[in-house]
């Protein structure tokens, strides 16, 4: 017999002059627009003068931007071309190992120099406020994924960098903080007796463990009381962010070409909503349009312990936890909601960005929610198939893929599908010790926490949004 020839490719990579020079603004493209960001005191939209004290002006009028491709400045995609392009790979041996007829391919974000998709906000935030004249930023951490970029983000344009993480990631993780020391930034545990708000907390609970919540709040305190000029930044959640992170998706859709493949299924997993935008909004931009070869999946996973879309409600909030920021109309759990201290402190918030809260209302996409403990045991599977240990954000969006994985399996359909592995989780050897030791547990959802913080929403009457 002649031998057979089969396709063993793993990886695609573009060169870097394929890399795309311009980030897609999906607000261009969407059937109906997004509900307005709401001043809290008139319950009116903000204008840009309402931002002014946060942000730079370039990140404010990208925030309303209806322009389809915003240009990525020179000295951005310089930077950007340390590790971007970022590799596209099959999933082969994961595959063999589930027995699928799926082909699943990821898009790895691990090999920037913070080890996940960050930096891809990170870089130009820093960029256009050190244009600004901004002399320091203030922001917040969960795990320090964040934290850390910012940091690499302020070293490489030389703009002071000041972090709150929250409590229980910064004694988990004392890596990341190290790691925001070394590249010149301070790190404070959150809640803090730095601030107003956070000697408030600590004065009503000493013990409290934080949240991302508290942390912006603290933040932003920080800033607006600043001896320097002083500007904030914000990691997801806001539509320049997700829109900053849309190079990975447009980098994916040509990988894809390059492999002959478009995706059945899209999975992502989603905190605030970053890595999943970034990955997926190329995709829906392409279905609004009617440019789409086939029709696809869109699936955001979030943490049962935490879970925004499948649980909240979609209505006016605040972002953070001491009512300092602007109103989103947005999946929320209740701005006071403090979720239990799982292990994926990148997906502990709150709230959904409102780009994909108006998708997820649209019926555009799809969630999920799994608990932490399946998701560390996908995660396991996934580093001894494809040799690279997940961040615990990312193990849920493969525990996704998995399941999605083996469906295909059940239903003898060999569909295409496309993960975001948004980053690694070589900072994170203290909670895959635990779980390797059997001491990770399944938090519960407090659905009574959830309706207390949800009692405490703002009212808003209808025909503002």
């Amino acid at each position: 017999h002649a031998p057979v020839m089969t396709d063993t490719r793993l990886k695609y990579v573009l060169d870097e002059d394929q890399m795309p020079t311009h980030w897609y603004n999906i607000q261009a493209d969407l059937p109906k627009p997004c509900p307005p960001v709401l001043h809290p005191g008139t319950k009116k939209p903000v204008g840009p003068d309402d931002l002014a004290p946060l942000f730079p002006p370039e990140l404010i009028a990208q925030e309303v931007s209806q322009e389809r491709y915003i240009e990525i400045p020179a000295e951005v995609q310089q930077v950007y071309k340390v590790w971007r392009p970022s590799p596209l790979f099959r999933a082969r041996k994961l595959e063999e190992e589930l027995g699928t007829p799926a082909k699943i391919f990821y898009k790895y974000e691990g090999v920037s120099p913070t080890g996940s998709h960050k930096p891809n906000t990170a870089v130009p935030q820093v960029y256009y406020n050190k244009m600004a004249g901004t002399k320091k930023i203030t922001t917040e951490t969960g795990a320090g994924q964040w934290g850390s970029s910012l940091a690499y983000a302020g070293a490489a344009f030389g703009v002071d960098i000041e972090v709150f993480q929250v409590k229980i990631s910064f004694q988990t993780k004392p890596y990341r903080s190290v790691y925001m020391n070394t590249f010149g930034a301070q790190c404070h545990a959150s809640p803090s007796d730095r601030t107003d708000i956070g000697r408030k907390i600590l004065a009503d609970d000493p013990n409290c463990s934080g949240s991302l919540g508290i942390a912006i709040s603290e933040a932003v305190e920080s800033c607006v009381k600043s001896e320097v000029p002083t500007k904030y930044a914000l990691g997801s959640v806001l539509n320049h962010v997700l829109m900053h992170q849309t190079i990975i998706g447009q980098e994916a859709i040509k990988q894809l070409e390059m492999a002959g493949e478009f995706p059945d299924v899209l999975v992502a997993c989603t905190g605030g909503g970053s890595n999943f935008a970034g990955l997926c909004f190329p995709f829906l931009g392409m279905r609004f349009r009617k440019e789409a070869p086939k029709d696809f999946r869109v699936v955001a996973v979030e943490p049962a312990a935490c879970p925004s879309l499948t649980k909240g409600k979609y209505a006016y909030d605040f972002g953070d936890t001491g009512h300092m920021t602007p109103l989103i109309k947005t999946h929320t759990l209740g701005h006071s909601f403090i979720p239990p201290p799982d292990h994926a402190g990148g997906l502990r918030y709150h709230a959904m960005a409102p780009l994909i809260s108006h998708l997820y209302e649209s019926k555009e996409m799809t969630a999920v929610s799994y608990h932490q403990t399946e998701c560390f045991a996908a995660g396991l599977l996934w580093a001894k198939c494809e040799g690279v240990l997940p961040a615990p954000e990312a193990n849920h969006a493969i525990k996704a893929a998995i399941e999605e994985a083996l469906r295909c399996k059940r239903e003898g359909k060999a569909e295409t599908i496309l993960v975001n592995m948004c980053g690694h989780g070589n900072f994170d050897m203290a909670a895959y010790d635990k779980y390797n030791k059997g001491e990770i547990v399944d938090s519960k959802f407090n659905q009574e926490d959830m309706a207390m913080a949800l009692a405490g929403i703002p009212q808003v009457p209808e025909e503002s949004g």
